[in-house]
């Protein structure tokens, strides 16, 4: 059981009057939901629309998350080589799949998949970095190579996504703090972390041993049974 379907047929109703084609800064459109059961559990997906980089971004619910605090939430970034073809450079496709089964397990929560390959730079940029990771550089100094920044996501889509679905505060699944300062900057009330713990694979170390060092991650050795602590803070203004 999922969020009930007649306030999924409000929440599209309530998408419908967004004029996000005209909208000066990013705006999320709710288009449509659906059931879908998958091998973690039954889950709904959403369908939304993002006026910024007007790309598809979907979330996957699980259980009634509309008007509910601490809500478990993954923030989830595409990735073409691991997600679909469990490329070993990087872990996202353990993350993804881990999230999906502790979501599934849980009374609610939800996955939101963004469009946002290669960390933002695109798939093509994502695979030029590749070639200068081959070369030896790390995945930091190849984004820096090609004019990025280490990490080019905007996570006002998530909050956005978030805001529509009516969740009012998240326990987010994550090793990212600047997820977490980046949702509370755009309105969502942050009640707790979650980590991710994947086991490294016989290829990925030195990729993750960059996030840790370079990139702040936060990776634990084992997987908590639930939130570690973070700070609750008053819900910013919005």
């Amino acid at each position: 059981m999922g969020i009930p379907r007649e306030t999924v047929a409000r929440l599209v109703q309530e998408n419908e009057g967004h004029d996000c084609p005209g909208h000066p800064e990013s705006c999320v459109r709710l288009e449509a939901a659906a059931d879908l059961p998958t091998r973690f559990g039954d889950y709904q997906v959403v369908a939304f629309w993002n006026n910024l980089d007007r790309k598809e971004h979907a979330a996957f619910v699980h259980g009634d998350i509309f008007e509910q605090e601490a809500v478990p939430v993954r923030i989830h970034s595409e990735c073409l080589t691991g997600d679909a073809i469990g490329s070993l450079r990087c872990d996202c496709r353990d993350q993804l799949i881990e999230s999906l089964e502790r979501i599934g397990k849980m009374d609610a929560g939800v996955v939101l998949y963004l469009r946002q390959e290669g960390r933002g730079i695109g798939f093509t940029n994502k695979i030029r970095a590749y070639e200068l990771q081959d070369s030896g550089y790390d995945t930091v100094q190849a984004n820096e190579l090609l004019g990025f920044k280490a990490d080019e996501r905007d996570y006002g889509i998530a909050a956005h996504m978030l805001t529509s679905l009516h969740v009012r505060s998240v326990k987010v699944m994550t090793n990212n703090p600047q997820k977490l300062a980046d949702l509370e900057r755009h309105g969502i009330r942050v009640v707790g972390r979650i980590p991710i713990v994947v086991p490294a694979n016989q290829v990925n170390g030195p990729y993750l041993d960059t996030k840790r060092k370079r990139m702040g991650h936060l990776l634990a050795v084992e997987q908590p049974d639930d939130l570690v602590d973070y700070p609750n803070r008053p819900a910013p203004n919005r």
